[in-house]
């Protein structure tokens, strides 16, 4: 399944993939910008579906026409996991995103998908991972006392500290004066979190210092440390660590933990699922292809691909990040934290294929040594082998660009022969939180099962279905609650929309009895399908889709408000076709034809029905007859209490919402307990901030006041404020209590803290009853008293 070459310009794109024959058009694509030629697919379907495909989109960000390369079969690879720690939210950026992304494409423009993630069980950042968490355990089984725990852990700060200070100065060396804007921003970017490194690190400090000083707390002192020590033990006895069951059992346990996340966040599972550890003996024969091939060498037991061969057989390097040599940083960073000796290498822009093994590093046999994969063959090796020589879609997060996904492309167009492994490469933009790029490394980062504690998995959801998926979005506070006020307005809808539908509308005049207010609705709806699917296909914007169907809910909800007879069937027309479009995106997974699922009458809740209208009737009848009695019957203000406790507290446990509307009439509705419950709690604790808020002002106005009464009683009846002094005939200070004339500058502004003085005293007096030492002393008791009653 080789690609083929013209002599003149050497390998062009493959004429075979996983389903036979594949076309592409004549006339390639380049907007420049350094970016290499792309050529579009002709084989397969085209849906009117425009994406940003980072081979082809140029510095501009231009758009292509999706077609697949057979038929209407997609073939999709995203990279998976590094099974090394808990996921956190920047992770689920990604994955949550192509989820999206790829139920778009199979549900909406119906093609059929056939989607492959691996997961990376073997790494640099696992084999530390698993060696630091095992030393750290063997460390604290070994029952140091404080004092030797204290010093290990002072010194490993100590160490850390020099590291980033090393790695400071490092990084305020000038960049030369040539440097690409690129460059410059990389450089800024690794000061602002190294600067984050630094701040943290003072903490650790300060906290330790503080343990250490109580001389007894131990668990503390290893808590605290646990970073900085982890890493001197690693480099002290990491070397020791030589069983394999160790890296193993740990990515184990962190991809179960990983599934576990998605299903939660209502991840579809992939079609297909790969391990790098059981694809080691094809990744040795894929590596060997392309050695055969003359474009990779071995050196001191690693292979490395040749990237000036590779060129000069006509393929371009840095397709996704052109621009430029490889530079330190980004070759760090590609040959991971246990690489080799650069000296290896014949070019340093050449990376690992195949790593040479160190002491403590699990290892395989291979022709070239012992030693395990490189970080990027992986992708290339499991994808060609489920996928075949090219594919249709590669999926990753923007900051695999570089080096990862462009040198995934190389080692596999070396090893096939020809230039298009892939034909969309799809990347998500960053998630920041304060902006910064959510790390591990940085501790800035909130796990999904945090996040998933405090806001619940469709309000995530919605959160990025409101972010255009290839650009940065931080994750704030403020984006969740936006996000959190469209779920509720999307489901208050759906509600509504029930009630209407239990209404009995059967027996009441039918058409639309609105007449102009019904025809505008049935247009804005049909206006709001050419928007969402026009949103869809360009780039799959589902900020557009959204923000169109919150406009149709919203001029829905004036139009039922106004309405003296809404039309029921409109009111469900709509209902189902926003349903089925959340259906689409993930965010319904249930199969009603109206609302999110959970809030469902259907099934055993249909027996319910009967039995809460007539309830709701009973309850609406006696608030009728008890609501204008209750400013003067103490009975009626009972009743309307037991009918607010139903609402409030004995309904929402069970699933049952009741809407008391200011016309007098109620409307019940189902819904998930827990949701009604979180919003229960979030009123009480939102009214708890209010009046903690109110209190702590009150306390704050009552200080104040003391503070300026006690002020104003030790400077004293203003009429001895110049005792002492020589005055002028108008009062005025000329000379003070030790004969030293007072300039006028000095003598005005103390005329006006007299003239202040005299309004304040006589205040003073007044509402003292001419006591003024009593009144203080009352402030300051009511003053203690309401500090004691609030708890401050």
């Amino acid at each position: 399944m080789a690609g083929h070459c013209d002599p003149n310009r050497g390998a062009l794109p493959p004429k075979e993939g996983l389903f036979g024959e594949v076309t592409y058009s004549e006339e390639g694509v380049n907007r420049g910008g350094g970016f290499p030629v792309w050529h579009k697919p002709t084989s397969g379907v085209d849906k009117g579906l425009k994406v940003k495909n980072s081979l082809s989109a140029g510095p501009n960000g231009d758009l292509d026409p999706f077609v697949p390369g057979f038929k209407n079969r997609v073939l999709w690879y995203t990279c998976g996991p590094t099974v090394y720690d808990s996921s956190h939210m920047g992770h689920a950026r990604a994955y949550l995103t192509f989820d999206i992304l790829r139920r778009i494409t199979e549900e909406y423009f119906g093609y059929d998908v056939l989607y492959h993630v691996n997961v990376t069980d073997i790494d640099d950042k696992i084999i530390i991972k698993s060696r630091v968490n095992y030393l750290l355990k063997q460390y604290e089984d070994e029952k140091h006392d404080f004092k030797s725990v204290a010093e290990k852990v002072q010194h490993a700060i100590k160490v850390k500290g020099e590291k980033l200070d090393s790695k400071k100065a490092e990084l305020s060396e000038p960049l030369p004066e040539n440097s690409i804007s690129r460059i410059v921003n990389e450089r800024q970017d690794a000061l602002k979190i190294l600067e984050l490194k630094a701040t943290q690190h003072k903490e650790v400090v300060s906290a330790v210092e503080k343990t250490v000083k109580g001389g007894k707390d131990t668990a503390a002192l290893l808590r605290e440390g646990r970073d900085a020590l982890g890493e001197l033990l690693d480099t002290e006895k990491g070397a020791s660590v030589t069983d394999h069951s160790v890296f193993m059992a740990h990515a184990k346990k962190y991809e179960k933990e990983y599934f576990e996340d998605m299903a939660a966040l209502g991840v579809k599972e992939p079609d297909v699922l790969t391990r790098v550890t059981e694809y080691v003996p094809e990744i040795k024969k894929f590596i060997q292809t392309i050695i055969d091939k003359g474009l990779a060498y071995e050196s001191n037991g690693s292979v490395y691909l040749d990237i000036s061969a590779f060129k000069a057989r006509g393929h371009d390097y840095r397709k996704l990040r052109p621009g430029g040599d490889t530079t330190a940083d980004e070759m760090a960073e590609g040959e991971g934290a246990l690489a080799g000796e650069a000296s290896e290498k014949r070019h340093p822009n050449d990376f690992t294929l195949w790593k040479k093994s160190k002491v403590g590093e699990p290892e395989w046999k291979s022709d070239w040594g012992m030693g395990r994969p490189g970080w990027h063959i992986e992708c290339s090796v499991v994808a060609s082998d489920i996928l075949g020589p090219v594919m249709d879609v590669h999926a990753g997060g923007s900051d695999l660009k570089f080096p990862h996904h462009d040198n995934e492309l190389a080692q596999s167009e070396a090893c096939f022969g020809h230039t298009q492994w892939v034909n969309y490469f799809f990347h998500a933009g960053h998630l920041k939180i304060k902006g910064l790029k959510m790390g591990k490394s940085l501790k800035n980062f909130i796990t999904i099962k945090q996040a998933l504690e405090k806001y619940n998995a469709r309000e995530i959801r919605i959160l990025f279905l409101l972010q255009p998926w290839h650009k940065e979005m931080n994750f704030s506070d403020q984006a969740m609650d936006d996000a959190k006020v469209k779920e509720k307005a999307f489901r208050e809808f759906f509600h509504k929309v029930r009630s209407l539908g239990r209404t009995d509308w059967a027996n009441t005049p039918v058409g639309f009895q609105e007449g102009a207010a019904d025809r505008e609705l049935v247009t804005l709806l049909f206006k709001t399908k050419e928007e969402v699917d026009a949103a869809f296909k360009d780039n799959y914007d589902t900020v557009a889709a959204m923000l169109a169907m919150y406009k149709l809910v919203g001029a829905f909800n004036k139009y039922e408000s106004d309405a003296k007879r809404p039309v029921v069937h409109l009111a469900q027309k709509i209902a189902m076709f926003i349903t089925g479009i959340f259906r689409v995106l993930g965010l319904v997974q249930g199969t009603d034809s109206i609302g999110f699922g959970e809030d469902a009458s259907g099934g055993g809740k249909d027996a319910l029905v009967p039995f809460l209208d007539k309830f709701l009737d009973f309850r609406t009848g006696v608030r009728k007859e008890a609501l204008p009695k209750v400013k003067f019957d103490e009975a009626m203000r009972s009743i309307m209490k037991a009918c607010d406790e139903v609402r409030d507290t004995d309904l929402p446990p069970l699933g049952v919402r009741i809407d008391d509307r200011p016309d007098g009439s109620s409307v019940w509705k189902m819904d998930d307990p827990e949701v009604l419950m979180k919003e229960i709690n979030e009123k009480k604790e939102a009214a708890r901030e209010a009046a903690a808020k109110k209190a702590k002002a009150s306390v704050d106005a009552l200080e104040k006041k003391v503070k300026t009464l006690k002020s104003v009683l030790a400077a004293g009846d203003p009429a001895n404020m110049f005792e002492g002094y020589a005055l002028s005939e108008e009062g005025v200070p000329l000379k003070d209590k030790e004969g030293a004339e007072v300039p006028k500058s000095r003598a005005k502004k103390l005329m006006k803290e007299k003239t202040n003085q005299e309004k304040a005293w006589v205040d003073l007096a007044t509402k003292s009853d001419k006591a003024p030492e009593a009144y203080v002393e009352k402030m300051e008791a009511e003053l203690s008293d309401l500090k004691a009653k609030l708890g401050i």
